[in-house]
């Protein structure tokens, strides 16, 4: 379909590479943050001192965890497709899950609210991202 001038496949390719790439690098900064500053965001969901910490550098190491597929899809995402896939429906999990989440704080929690709100907004963000780098690759 897009055989020459500035769209090839190869170009295509790196678009991907590109839209998987920047959900991957915010992801890994996330992760990153929660586990070296986590009193900063621990707060924001309700918790304090040690305990609080723990639980927002536990979920960092979570968020290194997760973004596996994303650092192979990154690699090539034509050879690993596969992981590009797992990396959208893992997306599309933390979306949709944060949005249910989101929906059962009761409404006069507003800190709460806006801090897993910050997350809808930013998965939401990465999985239009990441489907728009999926439909850019070459069929097979």
């Amino acid at each position: 379909m897009f055989k020459s001038g500035w769209f090839t496949a190869s170009n295509r390719m790196q678009l991907s590479r590109l839209a998987i790439g920047l959900v991957l690098l915010l992801n890994l900064q996330c992760a990153i943050q929660f586990i070296s500053s986590p009193a900063i965001y621990a707060g924001g969901f309700g918790l304090t001192g040690l305990p609080g910490d723990m639980v927002i550098r536990g979920t960092g190491i979570l968020f290194l965890m997760w973004n596996v597929p994303y650092i192979f899809a990154f690699a090539n995402p034509v050879k690993y497709r596969t992981s590009y896939l797992q990396a959208i429906l893992m997306q599309a999990i933390g979306f949709i899950g944060e949005f249910v989440l989101w929906s059962t704080v009761p409404a006069n929690q507003i800190i709460l609210r806006s801090s897993l709100f910050r997350f809808i907004v930013f998965d939401g963000a990465g999985l239009l991202l990441i489907i728009f780098g999926f439909l850019l690759l070459p069929q097979l």
